[in-house]
């Protein structure tokens, strides 16, 4: 069984093992961390799940009082950090921006994330954070992706960023992929919220990789149901083609697996790829 929980309302969900508990949406649980045991809601109750998950934590148990009263001392002390940081930040004039801040309060030590256009020499700043929060201090710098991660914000698709709610690690995204998609190069249309190219765009590639791998190209004379035709447009998504007839002119949508490409053109790409292969093998013998 599989149980989701997050720290913050709307942050990133985490996932549990229930062990015996079994809570309900709404209760507070104690999730295991390397620093202790953390407060978290459960905002998805124990499911019987058909896969075997190895490496999740298992629930600690339910939140007691003192449990909740300690974490609201430690959202306390994260917010009482953030502000100081923001002033020192500003008496030192350094380019820094905070997007987060941890609290560790087994070792009393504050773990402050931050942004900056460079490498910034922020040891006096150090020294002044430790001495105002009487505490540990360390300061980390972060890429805009884990910004937007630590941040949390509204995609350009009106939801939750994936970063900040289920996405664990950054895969590679290139305008390449946008392409496939038939997507604009448009900078403003295919970033998301940190400025960098859209996580999602990796979700759909595979499906236009595939669908494209053997379609003809868009001109070539096919022949569908309906008669024959030539190519002209074509829905991923749906796995449809749309092929101009030469009768009648008119255009109709039908399915990839019922269109096929003239004999010649047929034989002419697969005789370019057959010669580009056996090209291949010569060059590496």
């Amino acid at each position: 069984m599989l149980m989701a929980v997050v720290f913050n309302r709307y942050g990133r969900l985490y996932y549990l093992d229930p062990g015996p508990y079994t809570p309900k949406v709404g209760d507070k649980v104690l999730y295991p961390t390397p620093a202790g045991n953390e407060v978290a809601e459960c905002v998805w109750p124990p499911t019987y799940v058909s896969e075997d998950f190895e490496g999740v934590p298992v629930c600690a148990g339910f939140a007691e009082e003192a449990d909740l009263q300690r974490d609201e001392r430690n959202r306390a002390c994260r917010a009482e950090a953030r502000v100081v940081a923001r002033r020192l930040i500003r008496e030192h004039q350094l380019p820094m921006k905070v997007v987060g801040v941890d609290f560790l309060d087994a070792d009393q030590t504050f773990i402050i994330y931050f942004t900056a256009p460079h490498r910034v020499d922020f040891r006096a700043l150090v020294r002044a954070l430790s001495a105002t929060l009487d505490a540990r201090v360390e300061l980390r710098q972060v890429q805009a992706r884990d910004a937007a991660r630590l941040q949390t914000g509204i995609g350009p698709c009106g939801r939750d960023t994936c970063c900040s709610t289920f996405l664990k690690d950054f895969e590679p995204v290139s305008v390449r992929m946008a392409r496939d998609q038939d997507l604009p190069a448009n900078p403003l249309r295919i970033s998301g919220a940190c400025g960098r190219l859209m996580c999602c765009l990796k979700y759909e590639h595979p499906l236009y990789a595939d669908f494209k791998s053997d379609l003809p190209a868009l001109g070539s004379p096919v022949v569908c149901p309906d008669g024959e035709g030539t190519l002209v447009g074509y829905n991923v998504p749906s796995g449809t083609v749309v092929v101009k007839l030469n009768e009648s002119g008119e255009r109709c949508v039908c399915p990839k697996a019922s269109v096929c490409a003239s004999r010649q053109a047929y034989e002419g790409r697969y005789r370019r790829r057959f010669r580009r292969d056996a090209d291949d093998e010569f060059r590496r013998s």
